[in-house]
């Protein structure tokens, strides 16, 4: 019998991804959607990537409705838990998505405890790992942002406080677990709604950011991330564990630099901002104010728990151009 997958979350820039893969590998899928009026134009989005749908059928949830979960995990025979709120820029109420991210994540632990379900892949974020105070080093899945930490952001205050609601809760509810936690998510848009992961690329192929902020970033193509979902749930070495999804540490002006070298046209801006006027523009750019504290800092993530179950993901310039060509094409850049 062919296995189910549930996948909250799925219209979404990796929960899509993680339904086209396991659909290239033989799963049924169900996804949940808050509106199931998207499902035809997701399955349409799937169908141009080759995608058979015939094993893809949809179920409306949120995650703060408790009874919509019972409905959505009925014989599956696991969960990618997916779905959380991804600010593009950080809420002023951090409440806003630190409470619909712990109750999501509850709420489908306890529907998969009631039906039986008892394999549970859970995306979390790096966030959850170096968040606060940056330091020059290697982080590892044995690190833990502190979610009282004020130099925390919301979004990063979230994925703790969730994935640790997750391992708080996992025995109780009988649940073999794993946790994946990814750093910065490229690889190619598959529709316009694209999310705020390629926020990045697009700013600096439309030129809004004419000085780049000294900021960097671990990498991790989208592709390479729905296969590590696969691997997890396919592996029993992987219960129990968390996950770490990155591929190399670029500075923001290097990535400019990857995009600049395969499109000369797009005239991407390559001048480095010095630290001080970043401090200044922090105060007017939100999104510059939401990575202040990052500034010089180059943190590094060891991956070799993933890597150990045969993950092999591509190099971080193949995420950036894919990503690239995926928003020209779409006409987004």
């Amino acid at each position: 019998m062919t296995t189910r997958i549930l996948v909250t979350g799925a219209s979404g820039f990796i929960g899509s991804h993680c339904v086209l893969d396991l659909l290239n590998h033989g799963y049924q899928v169900r996804g949940s959607l808050r509106n199931l009026a998207r499902g035809h134009e997701l399955e349409s989005m799937l169908q141009a990537q080759g995608a058979n749908t015939e094993r893809l059928e949809w179920v409306q949830a949120s995650l703060t409705s408790e009874a919509d979960w019972h409905d959505a995990v009925k014989d599956c025979d696991g969960i990618f838990h997916i779905a959380s709120p991804v600010p593009t820029v950080q809420p002023k109420d951090p409440n806003e998505v630190i409470g619909p991210a712990r109750a999501g994540t509850l709420n489908v632990l306890n529907a998969a405890s009631s039906a039986g379900v008892r394999r549970v892949v859970l995306t979390s974020s790096v966030a959850a790992v170096m968040g606060g105070i940056p330091e020059d080093r290697v982080y590892t899945a044995n690190d833990w942002s502190d979610p009282d930490d004020p130099d925390l952001n919301p979004y990063g205050i979230s994925k703790t406080v969730a994935e640790r609601v997750a391992w708080d809760n996992f025995k109780a509810h009988d649940i073999s677990l794993t946790t994946i936690l990814p750093a910065l998510v490229l690889g190619p848009a598959m529709e316009k709604d694209y999310g705020s992961s390629l926020e990045a690329i697009v700013k600096l192929m439309k030129r809004e950011v004419p000085l780049l902020p000294k900021f960097g970033f671990e990498i991790v193509d989208v592709r390479d991330l729905a296969q590590l979902h696969r691997l997890a749930i396919e592996n029993d070495a992987a219960i129990g564990k968390r996950l770490i999804a990155a591929n190399g540490f670029l500075w923001f002006r290097e990535i400019a630099a990857i995009l600049h070298g395969e499109y000369p046209g797009q005239r991407v801006p390559l001048r480095e901002m010095p630290n001080w006027l970043s401090f200044v523009a922090s105060f007017f750019v939100k999104e510059i104010g939401s990575f202040i504290n990052d500034l010089g800092v180059e943190k590094k993530l060891d991956t070799s728990p993933a890597r150990e179950l045969g993950w092999e993901p591509r190099v971080p310039s193949e995420a950036i151009l894919s990503g690239a060509q995926s928003l020209k094409d779409l006409g987004l850049v």
